[in-house]
């Protein structure tokens, strides 16, 4: 009695207490969705904070996307690791990278080849009028003998002043150049890997959010039909309700559609030809704090970034190859060699039946057209132009890094603001509802506070992995990563 003598002043609010407990007897839609107090006299504060810690959790939780052609639903497990390790074996621009590397191993033995030995043999049997004159063609001899004989030669660079020594050292340093362009790409590679992993992780946590916010508004709507069918609310309540709940269905096929989209977007990454969906585990390790020096970072990701080397390296070979091209000027000078035997032969032509000859031979250019001087000098600006090219990767990665940074940081303080308003969202909705309950508010104010507090779990949600995401790239900027 005394409760009823506190709320007489208040009729409206009176009668909807009592369609609180008239709830449950109004059907099985009612009763199976309709969130409402245990009792009158407790506090909406106290069912708002109870209501929070349920919200946030589920926000952390990656669900499972469904896929056709699962068997009982069940989905291969992929951690971030592991995601890693899969693209590292089975993307094809990995093995582009090792397959360059190789070939420009064996451009290194090429340009070597020059300082080796040359030998060759031959094997010669001629049928003709001896002695007779040749008067066209290319063999080089001018009168033929009948004969039959086999010899071999060689050829050995003494020096050419530096030329080849300088291109052998320009191929050893593409060489290098080219295994850390094979690192930066594995760098690459693992950078989308982990893009690719929390972006679908985000995808399908916001994908439980719009699952979660949709059963929210059935649950609304349920509980405003069964107030409007006993004319406790106006049909105005209800089509705001209907509104609000096709706008949450709609949020929901778009996170599906999101969530079936970043999970192909994972499978072409990982390098896979057909369609796995996977049941992403994610971290549970806490949130670290970025690093706060950035000039330390900076510093790093010069000494450590596998692109800037690969850049620096290329810069180097292509001075060396200037100095090569500079080098053709030089003389060369040459060993050669030759020695055979002619078993059947013309006795009165041949005088032995054997011959051999040793020589060195100095090559000197004269005059080509400046073809020489051309080239070194085209040499020389190309290696000029590389050295521009590092110096403007350096001023880039310098940037990428404090950018790179500051955004790490602004995601990690966004971790801790998303978090705040999530709970006080929750507070505000959970008040609106308890309020809208009682009549006090109008079915616009529940609105509001519905799309306050799914907005909020959607930031919450970004937010996290967001920073994670974040903190991937500040290790790939500083060459850092695994």
């Amino acid at each position: 009695m005394r409760l009823l003598k506190n709320l007489r002043p208040c009729s409206k609010a009176l009668f909807a207490l009592a369609m609180v407990y008239a709830i449950p007897l109004l059907g099985p839609a009612a009763s199976a969705h309709a969130q409402l107090p245990d009792a009158p006299g407790v506090s909406p504060v106290l069912l708002a904070r109870q209501n929070v810690a349920p919200i946030a959790q589920t926000v952390n939780e990656a669900p499972t996307v469904p896929s056709e052609g699962a068997a009982g639903g069940e989905h291969p497990r992929l951690t971030i690791a592991g995601a890693e390790k899969m693209a590292l074996k089975n993307n094809p621009r990995i093995s582009v990278g090792r397959l360059l590397a190789l070939a420009q191993h064996q451009v290194v033995r090429e340009t070597r080849s020059a300082e080796l030995p040359t030998a060759n043999a031959a094997i010669t049997a001629m049928q003709a009028e001896d002695a007779s004159r040749i008067s066209a063609g290319s063999l080089t001899a001018s009168r033929l003998f009948e004969h039959a004989g086999a010899g071999g030669g060689f050829t050995q660079l003494i020096t050419d002043f530096g030329k080849t020594g300088n291109l052998i050292a320009s191929s050893k340093l593409q060489e290098k150049a080219q295994n850390a362009s094979a690192l930066a790409t594995t760098e690459d590679i693992i950078v989308a890997t982990d893009q690719a992993f929390y972006d679908a992780l985000q995808a399908q946590a916001l994908l439980k959010v719009s699952i979660q916010n949709t059963s929210t508004r059935q649950t609304s709507e349920s509980q405003i039909s069964s107030y409007t069918k006993n004319n406790l609310k106006s049909t105005l309540d209800l089509s705001f309700a209907d509104v609000n709940l096709s706008q949450a269905k709609l949020l929901q096929l778009n996170a599906q559609s999101n969530a079936e989209s970043s999970m192909a977007a994972l499978d072409a990454v990982l390098g896979l030809d057909r369609q796995v969906v996977f049941e992403l585990v994610e971290d549970a390790g806490p949130l670290t704090v970025p690093p706060p020096d950035v000039d330390q970072l900076v510093q790093l990701a010069l000494e450590q970034r596998p692109d800037l080397q690969a850049l620096d390296l290329n810069h180097q070979a292509a001075v060396k190859f200037s100095h090569a091209e500079r080098d053709q000027k030089l003389p060369s000078i040459a060993a050669l060699g030759t020695v055979g035997s002619v078993p059947i032969r013309p006795a009165q032509y041949y005088v032995q039946n054997w011959w051999g000859g040793i020589a060195v031979n100095m090559n000197i250019p004269i005059f080509n057209g400046f073809l020489f001087s051309a080239q070194a000098r085209e040499a020389a600006i190309r290696a000029e132009a590389d050295s521009e090219q590092t110096r403007a990767l350096r001023d880039q990665i310098v940037r990428d890094v404090r950018t790179a940074w500051l955004a790490a940081n602004t995601a990690y303080q966004s971790v801790t603001v998303t978090s705040e308003l999530l709970k006080e969202a929750n507070l505000a909705l959970s008040l609106a509802q308890t309020r809208y309950q009682l009549g006090l508010s109008s079915i616009v104010e529940l609105s509001q506070a519905q799309y306050q507090q799914t907005d909020a779990a959607i930031g919450y949600t970004n937010a996290q992995y967001q920073y994670r995401l974040a903190l991937a790239t500040l290790n790939y900027q500083i060459g850092a990563t695994p």
